[in-house]
C-alpha cells in the first residue's frame, strides 16, 4: 500500500447517501434549491436517529414509527407534518434505488390536525414598515430589497415567481405585471404605483449592467439572476437588521392577504391577487377578517327563566 492509498479518507456511506439524494433531487425531480436544502436537513435528522446509520437493510416499520414519535416530540405539528412529507419521498428513492428491499414510504404515519385550524400568521403593518424602513436605498442592494420587500408585502409573490420575473413582463402603460407561478401558469396582476414606483427606482439606479432579461440580479459580479434561495434571504436579513424574529417571504404573503381583507377586499380578491387554484385555499383567510364574521354570529339564544 502506498503513502497515498494510507492516507485516503475512509469513505462515508452517510454522506455519500445525502449526496446521491441530493443529486436525484436535482436532476430527476428539478426542486428548488431551498426544497433540496430544507430535504438533506430532514434526511441528516432521520439518519442521525438510526441505530446502525451505516446498514440501511435493518430499517424497518417499526423503527421509521420511532424516528417520527421523536421527531413529533420536539415539533410543532405543521414542523412535524413537513418532516413526515419529505421523508415519505427520501423511503420511496431507497427503494427505487435497491437500498431498500421494499417500499416503507407508506410506513410514515399521517399527522392529525385541520389545514384551516389555525390562524395564517401575518405580519403587523408595523413590523412590515420596520422591514422597508430597514432598506438603505441610497445603495443598489437597498433599492433591489426594498422592491424585493414591496412585492412580497404588496402582492404576495413568492420567491421563485419574484425571482424568475422578467424585464418584458413590466406592462409600464397598463400598469400591469406578468408573474410565472406554480405548474408553468402565466398571470397578469395589476400593478399598484408604490410596487411600480419601487422596480422603477432599482431599475433605474440600482440595477447593475447585464445581458440578463431577470429584473432582480445579484450584487455581487458577475451580475447574474437572482435564485429563489436568494430572494428569501431579502426578508430573512432586514429581520435581522431590525432585530426581530425571523419574517419569511410566506409569512408576507399572508400579510399581503389580510391587508387586502382588512382594506375591503373579499375573499375572491384575495383568491385571484394570490394566484390560488380553489376558493378552499383562500378560505382559511376568512378567520382573519373577523369583523365580517360578527356580522353574520348572532348571539346564542338564552333559554326563559
Amino acid at each position: 500500500m502506498n503513502r497515498s492509498q494510507a492516507s485516503a479518507p475512509a469513505a462515508d456511506p452517510q454522506r455519500e447517501l445525502v449526496a446521491a439524494y441530493r443529486q436525484y433531487m436535482r436532476e430527476q425531480r428539478r426542486l428548488a434549491p431551498i426544497t433540496v436544502h430544507n430535504a438533506e436537513g430532514v434526511v441528516r435528522r432521520f439518519l442521525s436517529q438510526r441505530k446502525d446509520r451505516a446498514d440501511l437493510s435493518t430499517l424497518d416499520v417499526t423503527e421509521v414509527h420511532q424516528v417520527v414519535r421523536s421527531e413529533a416530540g420536539r415539533l410543532s405539528p405543521g414542523a412535524t407534518r413537513a418532516f413526515v412529507g419529505t421523508l415519505r419521498p427520501f423511503l420511496r428513492f431507497l427503494f427505487a434505488t435497491g437500498r431498500l428491499s421494499r417500499d416503507l414510504s407508506a410506513a410514515v404515519p399521517s399527522v392529525a390536525g385541520s389545514r384551516l385550524a389555525s390562524l395564517p400568521k401575518a405580519t403587523e403593518p408595523a413590523v412590515v414598515q420596520a422591514l422597508l424602513a430597514s432598506c438603505d436605498r441610497s445603495s443598489p442592494i437597498g433599492r433591489r430589497d426594498f422592491a424585493i420587500l414591496v412585492l412580497l408585502s404588496r402582492l404576495g409573490l413568492r420567491a421563485v415567481e419574484v425571482a424568475s420575473m422578467q424585464l418584458e413582463d413590466l406592462d409600464w402603460r397598463a400598469g400591469e405585471v406578468v408573474v410565472r407561478g406554480k405548474g408553468g401558469r402565466v398571470e397578469r396582476l395589476p400593478l399598484p404605483g408604490d410596487v411600480g414606483a419601487a422596480i422603477a427606482d432599482y431599475l433605474r439606479h440600482g440595477r447593475p449592467l447585464s445581458d440578463s432579461r431577470a429584473v432582480f440580479l445579484r450584487g455581487r459580479p458577475p451580475a447574474g439572476p437572482m435564485t429563489p434561495n436568494a430572494v428569501l434571504f431579502v426578508p430573512r436579513t432586514a429581520s435581522a437588521r431590525v432585530g426581530i424574529a425571523v419574517v419569511g417571504a410566506h409569512r408576507l404573503r399572508h400579510s399581503a392577504a389580510t391587508a387586502m381583507l382588512r382594506g375591503g377586499a373579499s375573499l375572491r380578491d384575495v383568491g385571484q391577487v394570490l394566484r390560488h387554484h380553489d376558493d378552499v385555499t383562500t378560505s382559511i383567510y376568512a378567520k382573519v377578517d373577523r369583523a365580517a364574521l360578527d356580522l353574520v354570529v348572532r348571539a346564542w339564544p338564552e333559554r326563559s327563566r
